[in-house]
């Protein structure tokens, strides 16, 4: 059901755990399925250089939270904005189908991130 990457990002997630003061945090749930996810940045020169995710929720959760941390740093914010949903899931060789709301988390919880730390900026 699951590919050989989902379940290693889920058994071995990177990036893993709450930020000491970050630039940049969001926040994102689903109430139909529980899942709760926040992602962390530090940002310097509109360049993300840090971030790490807190998520409850299931093992693609998990697993999309993790992948999208590797697919984000080093990214501008600008590039980091353009990560799409599916991009998520194709880097975890694809989800199946009644869980692909957990890649929708992942690109929402960065968005929240980042849109989260212009607030702060400005």
């Amino acid at each position: 059901m699951y590919s050989e990457k989902v379940m290693d990002h889920f058994a071995n997630p990177r990036n893993s755990g709450e930020m000491e003061n970050p630039d940049g945090v969001g926040t994102v749930g689903n109430p139909t399925c529980g899942d709760l996810m926040t992602i962390y940045i530090k940002v310097k020169d509109d360049v993300i250089t840090d971030i790490s995710f807190q998520t409850f929720g299931c093992g693609a959760a998990i697993a999309t939270s993790s992948m999208i941390t590797e697919i984000a740093i080093g990214k501008t914010l600008e590039e980091a904005l353009k990560i799409s949903r599916n991009d998520v899931a194709e880097e975890l060789d694809g989800l199946p189908p009644v869980k692909m709301h957990c890649s929708n988390l992942a690109a929402d919880a960065l968005k929240a991130a980042i849109d989260n730390y212009y607030e702060k900026s400005n």
